[in-house]
């Protein structure tokens, strides 16, 4: 197995890219893969040198350029076609690697998988889909990457997502609930009452109904449902509640000394709370629906968060999700034309 990294993406490239590669090249799960690293080679050495990283056993592919955060998501494709970003997917779409991973900006890693790497035949909008960290998981879907979508997008993206729990989870019969403002069946826009009427209609999904935000905390379903512009905000709005709940915990057991006394007798529970919540621990997101496993990091990601990110690659990559989405989107289209022609007579 080839991982590609690309190591200039992100706030805190080069260092803390390579830095994750190294550390992931070191565990158990990488004995057999082998690292294609991305970016510009004096910078990559440069780096690797003054840090006391051992990048020997690694191949460097050079790329002079680096897509910005701030660049338009078409910059994969014209302007910065010669970026880390740009050559790590061509690099990926060749053949010449198993995944993808980078910290760079989502839309143009989103706009490059798409139109380099390519999309599974039959499915017409890759999403973003991120683990939140509940108890048992719970898989968002789109996360970010479609702002719009219309009903057949979102059945898509179901059908995606119980797919990836079923390989990732390992749950028999992943629970697929679409984000709404209220669990009755005339709720929401025109697009969640037709979307509801759609994924009721899909004998491919467990589909359970409208679910409200507030309880997607507990375990209603295990595949969220909704537009890339909603997941992106109740993504962000869980990452914030996971620091405040941090904070709150951390000044309530420093409030004196008989509750700093208290905070030894749970310590345990509170690092494994604080690790729960950790986005660094949960590495970077898939990007379903796209023919090759390509993983979004957070752009702001240290080195323990790039190293889980290559984590997901090679679980992704193991697991054969993208394979098995593939088969979910040959049923999809032949449930489809057997709808269209039940309807028709």
């Amino acid at each position: 197995m080839r991982i590609i990294a690309d190591i200039m993406g992100g706030d805190n490239a080069p260092l803390e890219t390579l830095r994750g590669v190294c550390q992931a090249a070191g565990e158990e799960y990488s004995r057999d893969v082998e690292f294609v690293l991305v970016g510009d080679e004096d910078k990559i050495r440069k780096t690797a040198d003054e840090n006391l990283l051992d990048i020997g056993k690694f191949e460097i592919l050079h790329a002079a350029d680096t897509i910005l955060m701030t660049d338009e998501p078409m910059s994969v494709m014209k302007e910065k076609s010669e970026s880390s970003m740009a050559k790590g997917l061509k690099l990926l779409s060749s053949g010449e690697g198993d995944a993808f991973v980078s910290c760079g900006n989502t839309g143009a890693l989103f706009t490059g998988a798409s139109l380099i790497v390519r999309k599974v035949r039959g499915i017409q909008r890759a999403a973003i889909a991120t683990v939140l960290p509940f108890t048992p998981p719970l898989l968002l879907i789109d996360s970010g990457a479609n702002v719009k979508v219309n009903e057949e997008y979102l059945l898509q993206f179901a059908a995606m997502g119980t797919a990836y729990m079923r390989a990732i989870y390992e749950v028999t019969s992943p629970r697929v609930g679409l984000i709404n403002n209220g669990s009755e069946d005339c709720k929401g826009t025109e697009l969640q009452i037709s979307a509801f009427r759609r994924l009721s209609e899909s004998k491919l999904i467990n589909f359970i109904g409208n679910v409200e935000g507030n309880m997607l905390a507990f375990d209603v379903c295990d595949v969220a449902v909704c537009d890339g512009f909603t997941g992106n905000i109740v993504l962000k709005t869980v990452e914030g509640m996971g620091k405040l709940f941090g904070r709150e915990l951390k000044n309530i057991f420093k409030a004196n000394p008989m509750t700093a006394v208290a905070s030894l007798m749970v310590r345990k529970q509170l690092s494994d709370f604080k690790k729960n919540f950790d986005s660094t621990e949960h590495g970077g997101a898939p990007i379903l629906g796209i023919s090759k496993t390509v993983i979004k990091a957070h752009g702001s990601s240290n080195a323990n968060a790039f190293k889980n990110a290559v984590k997901q690659a090679i679980n992704c990559q193991r697991t054969g999700v993208t394979g098995i989405i593939a088969e979910e989107a040959v049923k999809y289209a032949e449930e489809k034309k057997s709808m269209s022609a039940a309807q028709r007579n």
